[in-house]
């Protein structure tokens, strides 16, 4: 009976970031412009290597579909809180609230995969470097992004196929946008289940690339301390110190969100760490990319300096 006089969530109520009026308009300009640099910048990450003949490896192949990731990753849910900070509190159907969880759930198992492919790149790239055009073929690399993306996909499809099978009810307000803890908080019904199934696949996902990063790290730490040269092993190791900035901070908010679930975090964190993983991580993997590597920085003078002279 009592199931009975429970309301089905048709939309739920995005809600902004504070109780007071006065710090919206200054948060709205704040994310405004971290959403106008992310875009600017991964654009122009991705036109510089299409561009530069001088780009087109691998390891700039797999850049640019990182950066095609945190664009995408970045317009799901910066526009939502953009609107909700405008308005104060924004309301959107549960359809729409499935699909924002989709395509971030997409955006961010796929990136988990890539960052894992890109490990494997620099491990090839430094243990055989002989053989390193041959390995990494246009052909092997194109299979190693769709996997990606396929994986990225499947992941998405399940993770939102369990949470919105779950009844939500009575309360619908959540923060900012469709998340995974926030929605398993509104759920009336029996999430045991769902949450076994949703926690497993996420610490599988984050476990395995991690795995698979460390391992290919083990090798190249290997292969660079077998070299002669100490300027050689500082040179070589230092391509990979972007890579691996990326992979601590995506995979480190990822841990604290996800397989540390259960350790009572407050509310005030969750959002501090959703915003960082969702607005300032994208924003920032094109910065750490082009401020310490040398090939980006000489094609953006390259191509600068093409305007220059016409």
């Amino acid at each position: 009976m009592a199931e009975n006089n429970l309301t089905t969530v048709t939309e739920f109520i995005l809600m902004g970031f504070t109780d007071h009026p006065s710090w919206e308009i200054p948060l709205f300009l704040v994310f405004l412009s971290f959403y106008l640099v992310t875009i600017l910048g991964n654009l122009g990450m991705i036109i510089l290597i299409q561009v530069d003949v001088q780009l087109h490896t691998p390891m700039y192949f797999f850049l640019s579909h990182l950066s095609v990731l945190d664009a995408c990753y970045s317009s799901v849910i910066t526009p939502q809180i953009l609107a909700t900070l405008a308005i104060g509190r924004t309301v959107i159907s549960y359809g729409q609230c499935a699909a924002q969880f989709f395509f971030f759930t997409l955006c961010a198992a796929t990136e988990c995969f890539l960052l894992a492919v890109m490990a494997y790149d620099r491990y090839v790239a430094i243990s055989n470097p002989l053989l390193y055009t041959v390995v990494m073929s246009p052909g092997r690399c194109w299979s190693l992004v769709a996997g990606a993306y396929v994986c990225g996909v499947s992941g998405a499809i399940l993770r939102t196929t369990c949470t919105f099978s779950l009844f939500f009810c009575e309360d619908n307000r959540i923060n900012f946008f469709c998340d995974l803890p926030p929605l398993l908080k509104l759920a009336c019904s029996d999430i045991a289940n769902i949450e076994i199934i949703i926690l497993f696949f996420a610490n599988f996902v984050i476990s395995a690339n991690a795995l698979v990063i460390l391992i290919s790290y083990l090798f190249i730490i290997k292969a660079v301390m077998g070299m002669k040269s100490s300027g050689g092993r500082a040179k070589t190791f230092s391509t990979c110190v972007s890579h691996l900035t990326a992979v601590a901070l995506f995979f480190g908010t990822l841990i604290f969100m996800y397989i540390w679930s259960s350790s009572g975090k407050s509310l005030e964190e969750e959002k501090v760490v959703s915003v960082f993983y969702t607005v300032v991580i994208p924003m920032l993997n094109p910065l750490i990319y082009s401020l310490r590597n040398k090939d980006v920085k000489a094609a953006f003078r390259k191509v600068t300096g093409r305007f220059h002279v016409s």
